[in-house]
């Protein structure tokens, strides 16, 4: 038995034979007289490519939501960039060469410019920018038979691969496959009926591929330190995410243990779906609101699958992403309304537009900033540009007719700017009022998610209805650690004594003003931390809709008093 050890993101255990899977691009430089040739081939080629890229785009927003699905907009945006275009065009008319090596090179050398970045999000565009040349390569070499024609993809997309991960073999069988690495597109499209986990060399916790494994509830592990070769391919193996391991040719008593451990996973499933429909109370009394951080309408449905009791985070800047000019008000308050009345009358707190650091949407016109971390972000936009904030208040105020909605805002640090927000909230009332548009009432909260806003929680609760706190963003300001940068996971330290201090803190003067405090970063879906937030009094838990049963059960079981 060999053991490798790798960073779990996502899933549980999985058993099977392990397949290797080399990506491997042959491309020649080869030269050719007929440009012109060359030059539609390639234009076909990209017009195939968006073609199959939206069909992702449209499987993605049904399966896993606007958020995750965003993605493959982006790779859209990449295969028209005019950078991109032209340079390949370049090539294969100054070069007169084949369009593959044109793509081949265009697209390396715009990854490794990206790879060179300091900024950890423009990092991560190298590998989107290689997803995109490696579909073009893919297209141009069909006539070679090159095209991923995958047994183990699903069958209505497989034809819209852009490499063979999973479909460079055929395997009768369920499998895990190991790879260097999974582009986004290649995540979307494994069949979950053929690919029992993943597990690659490179790949961080927060990439997209692995934020998609975990929306599909695929077993992962990335970083692995296993060698992708014939050693393990076709051998027996087990992926242990949780504690980030990778088995090969496992020996008896290992596979009866993990064997066991599925067993036990699968029946706790199972005894955690007998909790819907309870109150999230503890023997002692104490009720604890368990609601799903959502950032689309598509997310609801989680949402209320999971039986959550209401959405502690609607993330709208999901609603501006992925797009060429601003939402209408229309837009906006067909969403916020949609949300309000399928949550039928349980509580929706919508986050207003938190744009900056590394949510960028180019058609803000922003400044670089060498650290948009501490830059002009979430609320400081939309104090800075009132235009952009009013549509988006006249439609929230709009849809707080139609249900029980709530208005948080990000990224607060002072009294002045919630006094600033009730001035511009009067101003659309006062408009709205004008036209004679009925709008509710709904709750206003604010975001703790800086020190600042922490030390001065007792004079900001006396402002606001409610408080909830950001914990990854506190953790990142508080730590004075970049959140996006991998290098410093070693230093990352959500648990750290400051961090609970100041969440204890908040809690504490919220419930002195008669205001309620709950937590909605990933924090709230700890496990290890429900005991201790319980006994702080945090009122309400936001998390992602698959882990609210999980939580509900500790609540259950915990009896602070004894």
């Amino acid at each position: 038995m060999q053991i490798y050890n790798g960073k779990g993101v996502s899933g549980g255990i999985a058993i099977g034979r392990i397949r290797v899977y080399k990506r491997e691009q042959h491309i020649s430089r080869i030269s050719v007289e007929d440009t012109e040739e060359e030059l539609i081939r390639f234009r076909a080629a990209k017009r195939e490519a968006l073609r199959q890229l939206q069909l992702l785009y449209e499987k993605a927003l049904k399966d896993l939501g606007k958020e995750n699905a965003a993605i493959f907009e982006a790779h859209q945006m990449i295969l028209e960039d005019m950078e991109f275009y032209e340079s390949a065009e370049a090539i294969i008319q100054e070069q007169k060469v084949i369009a593959e090596y044109a793509v081949f090179e265009t697209g390396k050398r715009i990854s490794e410019t990206f790879a060179q970045m300091d900024d950890s999000y423009m990092k991560e565009r190298a590998a989107d920018v290689k997803d995109v040349s490696d579909r073009l390569l893919t297209i141009l070499n069909a006539s070679n038979g090159d095209t991923l024609k995958g047994d183990a993809l699903n069958g209505d997309t497989g034809d819209v691969c852009n490499s063979a991960a999973a479909g460079s073999f055929i395997s009768e069988e369920p499998f895990i496959l190991a790879a260097r690495d999974l582009s986004p597109s290649e995540t979307i499209q494994l069949d979950k009926s053929k690919v029992l986990s993943f597990v690659t060399a490179l790949g961080l916790s927060n990439s997209h591929s692995a934020i998609l494994a975990r929306m599909m509830a695929i077993p992962a592990v990335a970083r692995a330190e296993l060698p992708l070769d014939d050693s393990i391919d076709g051998k027996p193996g087990i992926v242990d995410r949780e504690a980030g391991v990778i088995y090969v040719e496992p020996d008896e008593k290992t596979l009866t243990e993990m064997k066991l451990r599925k067993q036990k996973d699968k029946e706790k499933q199972e005894m955690l779906e007998k909790l819907k429909g309870k109150e999230s109370i503890t023997p002692d009394g104490q009720k604890v609101m368990l609601y799903a951080n959502i950032g689309s309408l598509e997310d609801i449905d989680a949402a209320v699958r999971n039986d959550a009791e209401g959405i502690g985070l609607f993330r709208t800047e999901f609603i501006y992403m992925g797009r060429e000019d601003f939402p209408t008000e229309e837009e906006q308050f067909q969403i916020y309304k949609q949300a309000a009345e399928r949550m039928n009358g349980r509580q929706v707190i919508i986050r207003t537009l938190d744009i900056g650091a590394d949510k960028k949407c180019e058609y803000f016109g922003m400044e670089p900033e060498e650290n948009p971390a501490l830059g002009c972000r979430a609320i400081r936009i939309c104090l800075t540009r009132p235009e952009i904030f009013e549509t988006q208040l006249r439609a929230l105020y709009r849809a707080s007719n139609f249900g029980k909605l709530a208005i948080m805002y990000p990224m607060i640090t002072s009294i002045k700017e919630v006094r600033r927000i009730k001035e511009i909230i009067s101003k659309v009332k006062a408009g709205l009022d004008a036209k004679g548009v009925p709008y509710g009432s709904p709750k206003q909260g604010i975001m703790i998610e800086t020190p600042a806003a922490v030390l001065i929680s007792k004079e900001l609760a006396r402002e606001v209805d409610f408080f909830s706190i950001g914990t990854n963003d506190l953790t990142q300001y508080t730590l004075a650690i970049d959140r996006q940068n991998t290098r410093l996971d070693e230093f990352y330290d959500a648990h750290h004594p400051a961090i609970l201090r100041m969440i204890s803190m908040v809690v504490e003067n919220a419930h002195a003003a008669g205001i309620w405090a709950g937590i909605c970063g990933e924090l709230g879906a700890d496990p290890l931390l429900t005991k201790e937030f319980l006994a702080m009094g945090v009122d309400e838990l936001s998390m992602c809709p698959e882990s609210i049963l999980q939580i509900r059960k500790i609540i259950l079981e915990t009896d602070i008093k004894n």
